[in-house]
């Protein structure tokens, strides 16, 4: 057999068995009849009542302020451990803290959020704080997990970077303040835009560890969709899930695009 066929044959059973459900689905979203897989006629029916449910609208706001909130935070916190971890010399235990900043990479979720659970419960006996589980506790929850991603891709691109750069830089006598600024900066800027896109992504679709520390007025979309999903499939899901993914296409074109325009320049 022809090796190009070969791969044409390869990719096409790859993809379709990746996307194939995918395609059902946002296919169903438009389907008049609610029970899901029987098919009545083209209709945006279940699009027009999507937006008319508070609930989910309630917890797609609830979900996106928490994660931008975190991957902002995230990010901020994993440049200062990838940086540190990667240009500070004199730091004891390096291999150490290098695992700590790794470990909830490969920690189960399930015990990182039943840690996490356990945490604000004796700080809430210890000091008051956090009174409740709510907003707070979830997006204290997702900056802690996501930190770990964004320290990984920042020390990465470190790791890979020029260092003489900076030491001629440095004995030049520009202060190491405008050395980060002027030269560290520039160069680590997409990695920590992929950080914070990664950092975002997770927040917006955790379940697990969301299921934990949630409480009253916290519930994210995963939350309420699987509830939902829990009692039968649902239109109105399906729908959901359509919208998000041309939500996702649309972003994947647009970093393409752009990632394009910088390789030419």
């Amino acid at each position: 057999m022809n090796k190009s066929l070969l791969k044409i044959i390869s990719l096409t059973f790859g993809f379709a068995f990746l996307y194939f459900p995918i395609l059902t689905l946002i296919a169903y979203s438009f389907n008049d009849n609610k029970r899901v897989m029987v098919w009545k006629g083209f209709s945006f029916r279940w699009y027009g009542k999507l937006f008319q449910n508070e609930q989910i609208i309630e917890a797609f706001a609830t979900s996106i302020k928490i994660a931008a909130l975190s991957a902002t935070f995230a990010t901020i916190l994993g440049v200062m451990i990838g940086y540190s971890l990667t240009r500070i010399s004199k730091i004891p235990a390096r291999p150490f803290f290098i695992f700590l900043s790794s470990s909830p990479l490969v920690m189960p979720e399930i015990i990182l959020g039943l840690s996490l659970l356990l945490f604000f419960i004796s700080s809430n006996h210890l000091i008051g704080f956090p009174s409740s589980k709510g907003q707070l506790t979830v997006l204290i929850s997702h900056i802690t997990f996501s930190v770990a991603f964004v320290a990984i891709i920042i020390q990465s691109r470190l790791s890979s970077y020029d260092k003489n750069i900076e030491e001629a830089a440095q004995d030049l006598g520009t202060l190491p303040n405008k050395i980060f600024w002027k030269i560290t900066a520039p160069v680590i800027l997409p990695s920590i835009v992929s950080g914070w896109l990664l950092a975002f992504t997770l927040s917006l679709d955790d379940l697990v560890v969301a299921s934990f520390t949630n409480g009253p007025g916290a519930n994210t979309l995963p939350i309420v969709v699987f509830s939902k999903v829990r009692l039968g499939l649902s239109p109105e899901v399906n729908a959901l899930s359509a919208i998000i993914m041309l939500i996702v296409i649309i972003v994947a074109v647009f970093y393409y695009l752009m990632n394009r325009s910088n390789i030419k320049k």
